[in-house]
């Protein structure tokens, strides 16, 4: 059998996306109120000399043989959706992207920091490597299936698509999950409120509990930061 694996995007993307939905944004408390483009631009400068090195403090404390030289970058891209990400560039360095519009949608520093810690913790928990695995494990499997029912090699090929697909995404909420719960100590151990930094989820559409979607319901995630945050000193 001919194997064949779609190239995977070596990025978490869509960590906080806020372009599509399922539902609408749940009611929520006052939202602090808007800032000028100015003052969000300089707001992420402040909180990205904060948080860096915090996260990669973290990150060397959690990992081995791991590189923790995060690369914090804005896509300044007039077309860009409001949205961040962590990918590893072809030297393996972890880069965290932050579009210039979602840096203007925030609306103070602790909403910044703990993007940019959910981001790092993707890194820390060696996200990208473990979707890439349950990927592959996916695409042998749908092709393997394909074969068994008779497939052309068109079929076998969609078939590992689709497993693919469907193992990358297998783990996708547990691990922005996971994210949360480790962005909220790395906010928290660089001086912010990941509480209130956490409040971002009411103003951004809410995936709500799809079958294999790729993020939890908002609700959820601010339910673990506030665990998490409350057993924090």
């Amino acid at each position: 059998m001919r194997f064949y694996v779609p190239v995977l995007c070596l990025a978490l993307a869509g960590c906080v996306e806020t372009t599509t939905a399922s539902k609408p944004v749940q009611t929520a408390p006052k939202a602090p109120p808007k800032i000028s483009a100015t003052a969000a631009a300089r707001n992420f400068r402040v909180v990205q000399a904060r948080v860096e090195p915090i996260a990669e403090r973290e990150c060397r404390a959690r990992t081995k043989g791991v590189n923790c030289d995060f690369n914090i970058r804005v896509d300044t891209r007039a077309n860009q959706p409001s949205n961040a990400y962590q990918s590893l560039d072809k030297a393996g360095r972890p880069q965290i992207t932050f579009t210039a519009k979602l840096i203007g949608e925030t609306r103070n520093q602790d909403e910044l920091a703990f993007i940019m810690g959910h981001e790092a913790a993707h890194h820390i928990r060696r996200h990208i490597p473990k979707q890439q695995q349950t990927a592959v494990a996916g695409a042998v499997l749908g092709g393997l299936l394909a074969t068994v029912v008779g497939a052309g090699d068109a079929g076998v090929r969609a078939g590992q698509d689709l497993g693919a697909t469907v193992g990358a995404r297998s783990f996708s909420k547990d691990m922005e999950l996971e994210a949360d719960a480790l962005g909220t100590v790395i906010a928290h151990k660089a001086g912010y409120n990941p509480r209130r930094g956490a409040e971002f989820f009411y103003r951004i559409p809410d995936p709500g509990d799809r079958f294999l979607g790729s993020h939890p319901p908002n609700a959820q995630r601010r339910q673990t930061v506030n665990k998490v945050a409350s057993g924090l000193k």
